[in-house]
Formats: structure tokens, C-alpha cells, sequence
């Protein structure tokens, strides 16, 4: 099976919060692959690109302006079915219904502010992610206890 890979961020409240580093260890006990990160400030520009789909929505300014309030945490995660799993370690968008165990079970109240943000398909994952990284950010690189897996 192929690896692909997917945009995950943090968002506002998760930075604010300090739980940059228990959420990455949620992705790397999973077996994903951390190929780029970076802490930014997100442009509205970048953020209205990122919710495109959502402009005509009646929340579209408040997740904009939500998103772009203060820094956040992007990353990109590579793995077999990366973005399948990374949605199943994120959990259903409001934290009401995100099982217990995933990250919006466990730290988010409210679906604006619901801690973190994934790609939703492999087509999203590749436009979200040239949004915030150049290919040049994004490593290439495997565990050497998973290149066995790799080579099949």
C-alpha cells in the first residue's frame, strides 16, 4: 500500500492551550509520519483559500476569523491511508458527537473552536497542503523499522 499524505493544524485554541505536543504523540503512536511542521500566524488569505468550500456558508468569516486570531500548528503526516486515519484520530467535527479517545473527544466544547483541522480526502489533503508548505518543506524520509513495509 502506497503512503499518503495529509494537512493537520492545530488550531488557536489547542496552541493556547499547550497541546502541541500530546496531539503529535497521538499521530506518531498511531504510525504516522511527521514529514513538516511549522508554527505560523495563518493570513486570511490563507485561510479563505483553506474554507473555499465553505464561503457561502453563513460561518465562513467566523472560522476565518477564528483560525487567523492567533498562531497555529500545521502539519503534514504521511502514511498508508493517512488521511482516512488522521480523520479517525481527529474525530466528528462536533465534539459532541467525536468519540472519547480522539482529539475532539478529548479537548474540544464547541465546533468553531474544535481544536484542530484535517484534510478531509486525498484531493483536499494535496490542495490544503500547498497552501502552507513548498514541496521543498516536506521531507522524504522512512523509520527504518518501517522500510521493510515499504518495500512489499
Amino acid at each position: 500500500m502506497s503512503a499518503e499524505r495529509t494537512l493537520v493544524f492545530l488550531k488557536p485554541e489547542s496552541v493556547m492551550r499547550g497541546l502541541i505536543g500530546e496531539i503529535i504523540t497521538r499521530f506518531e503512536r498511531k504510525g504516522l509520519l511527521l514529514v513538516g511542521a511549522k508554527l505560523i500566524q495563518m493570513s486570511v488569505d490563507q485561510a479563505q483559500m483553506l474554507y473555499l468550500a465553505h464561503s457561502e456558508k453563513p460561518f465562513f468569516q467566523e472560522l476565518v476569523s477564528h483560525v487567523t486570531s492567533s498562531p497555529i500548528f500545521v502539519m503534514a503526516w504521511q502514511g498508508p491511508c493517512a488521511v482516512a486515519i488522521a480523520r479517525n484520530l481527529i474525530g466528528a467535527t462536533n465534539p459532541t458527537n467525536a468519540a472519547p479517545g480522539t482529539v475532539r473527544g478529548d479537548f474540544a466544547l464547541n465546533v468553531t473552536p474544535n481544536a484542530i483541522h484535517g484534510s478531509d480526502s486525498a484531493e483536499s489533503a494535496i490542495r490544503e497542503l500547498a497552501i502552507f508548505f513548498t514541496e521543498r518543506e516536506l521531507l522524504n524520509y522512512s523509520k527504518p523499522t518501517e522500510q521493510q513495509f515499504l518495500l512489499k
